[in-house]
């Protein structure tokens, strides 16, 4: 398995759920979990997904998660897990 931390964060729309997790589907990566909260109209989603059989490289799946934030106007972030709980460490 080879664990990667998705994070997004923005403004409330329809279809940010939907969107992210078609990309995801698309292109193989498999959700292991999901939190999310909406809060005085601000969307925050965490998600743990596997990308080891994805079909692009992972800074391509990073890339285009980012592009797929600027157009449906939230902010996405990947990282590979291992860097997320380092940077997290309390």
């Amino acid at each position: 398995m080879d664990k990667a931390i998705i994070t997004v964060v923005g403004q409330d729309t329809v279809g940010i759920i939907a969107r992210v997790c078609t990309y995801l589907a698309d292109h193989k990566v498999n959700v292991l979990d999901i939190s999310q909260t909406i809060i005085d109209g601000f969307f925050n989603m965490m998600m743990i997904v596997d990308v080891a059989a994805a079909d692009k490289d992972f800074d391509a799946v990073v890339e285009d998660l980012e592009q797929l934030g600027d157009q449906i106007g939230v902010r996405i972030r990947c990282q590979k897990s291992e860097i997320f709980e380092k940077m997290h460490r309390i």
